[in-house]
C-alpha cells in the first residue's frame, strides 16, 4: 500500500487516538492555563495545554518522519 490510502489510514489512526485521549483526559483545564474572569467577559489562554499538544504532535511527526 502506497500513496494516499496509507496516508489516510495513518491520519485516521492518529485522529482516533486523539479522540480517545480527549475523552478520558481533561485537556482543556490543566493547571497553568490562564483564566481571567471579569464582570461580563472571560479570557482563557490554554498555555500548558498548548505546550503538551505541541510536544505530542512533535513526537508523532518525528516517528512518522523516521519511517519515511
Amino acid at each position: 500500500m502506497t500513496g494516499l490510502p496509507k496516508i489516510l489510514m495513518t491520519l485516521g489512526v492518529i485522529l482516533f487516538i486523539i479522540g480517545f485521549a480527549m475523552k478520558f483526559i481533561n485537556l482543556g483545564k490543566l493547571p497553568g492555563d490562564i483564566v481571567i474572569k471579569k464582570e461580563n467577559t472571560t479570557f482563557y489562554f490554554p498555555i500548558v495545554t498548548s505546550i503538551i499538544v505541541s510536544l505530542i504532535l512533535s513526537a508523532i511527526f518525528y516517528v512518522i518522519g523516521r519511517f519515511k
